[in-house]
């Protein structure tokens, strides 16, 4: 049995009509990229704008619109993924004041950050992903001029043994690192989330970690959001661990900072009335959330480093 996604419908000169599967909307996990792109760049023609992404256009292309109208919700809920963005501008912005000397950005995406934000020239950035998305970024991105001193990675972080050797080289190039992963961990099993920590955290040098996550109640309503695009392309959200963020201290972090993206959006005033209603209601405190909540954590390496975790 297909799915609506699935179907391609051919006209021919008889009356008859033929059913044949085509390509998802969302082929892989790199194409989830490309509709938060378009948001970026809807959020950029504001007059108003919380921040501006003069590239999310051009990078999203036409197949970021598809997947857009492709979703059950359309623009409707553009507003989680705008606070998002937000948020994680502010943590990068903080760090680097603060005297961080390099960024690691994992699946990086179609992230422009080091040409967008204004970041001191001997800042080092790195931006890591899939082969095929940091050739396109390549390609895309080959006349712009980054604000700092930026590379491009391809690697498969699922590849233990390659992000191991990975972070191994990106521990000798800074001394105070911030890991950056904005939609990746989400996609994670909760095995593969507490190994990808762990790694993280026994890397010297990386000293704080800021990442999106998600509560196990708002799994569904963002299932009915996309519909079947992302079990589709067999790229489902599925990490939204019972214990909230409390779930990293055992694999060596310790969460500092927590924003909700509700929240956030509502001081950013991008709300319609109904989600500000929801926006005014108190959040209960702690890690565990029986509520659907989103938000954006900043934690602090607590683990010993004193050896690699290789």
């Amino acid at each position: 049995m297909f799915s609506f996604s699935e179907i391609k419908i051919f006209w021919r000169l008889s009356p008859q009509v033929y059913l044949l599967p085509m390509e998802p909307v969302i082929r892989d996990i790199s194409d989830t990229s490309l509709w938060v792109a378009v948001y970026r760049a809807d959020e950029t023609d504001r007059p108003d704008a919380v921040f501006k992404d003069p590239y999310a256009r051009r990078l999203a292309g036409e197949r970021g619109e598809q997947i857009v109208q492709a979703m059950a919700s359309g623009r409707k809920n553009s507003w989680s993924l705008v606070a998002r963005t937000w948020l994680f501008d502010q943590f990068v912005m903080q760090h680097v004041k603060d005297g961080y000397d390099l960024i690691l950005n994992l699946a990086s995406g179609l992230d422009a950050r080091a040409f967008r934000l204004d970041l001191p020239p001997e800042l080092r950035w790195i931006d890591a992903d899939l082969p095929g998305i940091v050739s396109y970024m390549n390609e895309m991105m080959k006349d712009e001029v980054p604000r700092c001193k930026h590379e491009r990675v391809a690697i498969d972080l699922a590849d233990r043994n390659a992000r191991l050797e990975f972070f191994k080289q990106v521990s000798t190039k800074g001394k105070k690192i911030l890991v950056v992963t904005e939609g990746l961990v989400v996609y994670l099993p909760a095995e593969e989330a507490g190994a990808f920590a762990f790694d993280l955290s026994h890397t010297p040098g990386f000293k704080r970690w800021v990442i999106d996550m998600l509560s196990p109640p708002i799994l569904p309503m963002i299932r009915e959001e996309m519909g079947t695009l992302l079990e589709d392309a067999k790229s489902p959200l599925v990490f939204a661990p019972e214990e909230g963020e409390d779930f990293f201290r055992l694999f060596g972090w310790t969460p500092i900072d927590i924003k909700s993206r509700l929240k956030t959006a509502a001081a950013l005033k991008r709300l319609s009335l109904q989600m500000k209603i929801f926006a005014a209601m108190p959040e209960p405190k702690g890690p565990v959330r029986k509520f659907p909540w989103a938000g954006v954590c900043l934690f602090e390496n607590s683990a010993r480093q004193d050896s690699f975790a290789g």
